[in-house]
């Protein structure tokens, strides 16, 4: 109030110049005049009271006041340490969250990377609000105690799970500006990182052990064929046929690797565009009609593309979930299968969904829940016969994941299986974006 009240009876005071030039100082001078004091008025008080002008400019227009609890915050919040200038412009700059936390545990700052990041973020909340994380709360809390930086990693617990790493320090009281003891808090984003490690140590494992047995068949066939079969060349012909299955086999194996790899890497990331899952799926039914008729089986399409429904996706991706379970259902429905597609609207109109039925032998029951993982074959034998990786089901499951989708499964020993690919609908608002 005091650099407000000092404004206005500087006014006054420019308004009683004027009014005595008045007589001798032509009109359009007098008002300059005003303009001029008043200006100048405004820019000492600027000087002499800058904790009044700081409050908006910390954060997101933050009142001064805690709203949790409905008392003033004070001083500690008003922005003062980090006002315009060439330190506020730099923090604002940094790609990665940074945010400062009071002694009192309430957030007084935040860039811009910071409020992306976490959108609940606001100034004067409880930091522990915003990033439930006990390893995190801790480590704040104990560094404004102690003074000792510290450097924590935390998963958020949310849709994401991202891993972050932060880094934290804490500096001393300003008596210039009066601001309090603060923690200075700066975020690095691990998710890809530790997911690519991970990944990384999947596939070593994942690959040696599935990899092992064409390895061993192909490296049979060639002692064989150097030694017994050197000079029999219906031996030759044939050995060399089986060699070439058991190599396509290592190479489809590396392909659903590397591509599970890429999905999971991006698996954080939302689809943002807006598309229909009827089309793709009807593109889909198209491409694998000459595969079905050399197996002698029949895909009857039931959809109706005049729906208009759209969802948040990846193109690529629901083409492959698509066309993964049309090629489960011809590889597994039995000799001269019929395959089915249809769709239906979810009870709450907020989601589609599209299935995929076959009139194959149908699944136990009590393997139903391990269909998803990684390399599990109800049958083992005949899934290597038909070229099967034991990751089809593994990919949809991780490409719906990331679409905000699920898989629902339903099968009946003797009376075949239906898949169903349940995805939510998009709002306008994501549709226009």
């Amino acid at each position: 109030m005091d650099k407000w009240l000092y404004i206005v009876l500087s006014l006054i005071a420019a308004s009683v110049l004027a009014a005595v030039a008045t007589l001798e100082v032509a009109p359009p001078l007098i008002f300059v005049a005003a303009l001029l004091i008043a200006a100048g008025a405004w820019t000492f008080a600027d000087r002499m009271f800058p904790n009044e002008s700081g409050a908006e400019e910390n954060g997101e227009g933050y009142s001064g006041e805690d709203e949790s609890e409905g008392d003033p915050v004070g001083p500690e919040t008003t922005g003062t340490y980090f006002a315009p200038g060439f330190a506020r412009t730099l923090i604002e700059n940094i790609p990665g969250p940074v945010m400062a936390v009071s002694e009192k545990g309430r957030v007084t700052y935040y860039n811009a990377a910071a409020g992306q990041e976490f959108p609940q973020l606001k100034n004067a909340n409880h930091f522990a609000n915003v990033i439930r994380a006990p390893a995190f709360v801790a480590a704040v809390t104990e560094t404004l105690k102690d003074g000792v930086a510290r450097s924590t990693r935390f998963t958020t617990f949310d849709s994401t799970g991202k891993l972050f790493l932060a880094n934290i320090n804490r500096t001393d009281p300003d008596e210039e500006s009066d601001f309090g003891t603060q923690a200075v808090i700066q975020l690095e984003d691990y998710t890809l990182v530790e997911r690519t490690e991970r990944q990384r140590s999947d596939f070593i494992a994942n690959a040696s052990h599935e990899l092992r047995t064409p390895l061993a068949s192909i490296i049979g066939y060639i002692e064989t064929l150097q030694n017994h079969a050197r000079d029999d060349p219906e031996a030759q012909e044939r050995f060399l046929a089986i060699m070439a299955r058991q190599a396509e086999r290592m190479q489809r194996l590396v392909d659903d690797l590397m591509s599970l790899g890429r999905i999971e890497m991006n698996q954080h990331v939302k689809p943002r565009e807006a598309l229909d899952p009827i089309s793709i799926m009807s593109d889909c039914a198209s491409a694998m009609l000459p595969l079905a008729e050399q197996d002698g089986a029949v895909i009857e399409v039931d959809l109706d593309p005049s729906i208009g429904i759209e969802v948040m996706g990846d193109r690529d991706q629901l083409s492959q979930v698509f066309t993964n379970l049309l090629d489960n259902a011809l590889k597994y429905g039995g000799e001269a299968s019929r395959v089915k597609v249809s769709s239906v609207m979810g009870a709450s109109g907020g989601k589609i969904g599209i299935t995929v039925a076959d009139s194959g032998p149908g699944i136990p029951r009590d393997k139903i829940p391990r269909l998803t993982e990684r390399f599990y074959r109800v049958n083992v034998n005949q899934s290597r016969n038909r070229g099967g990786t034991g990751l089809g089901l593994a990919i949809v499951k991780h490409i719906l994941t990331r679409h905000g989708g699920r898989l629902e499964i339903a099968s009946e020993e003797g009376r075949g299986s239906r898949f169903t690919v349940w995805l939510p609908l998009a709002n306008r608002k994501e549709s226009a974006a």
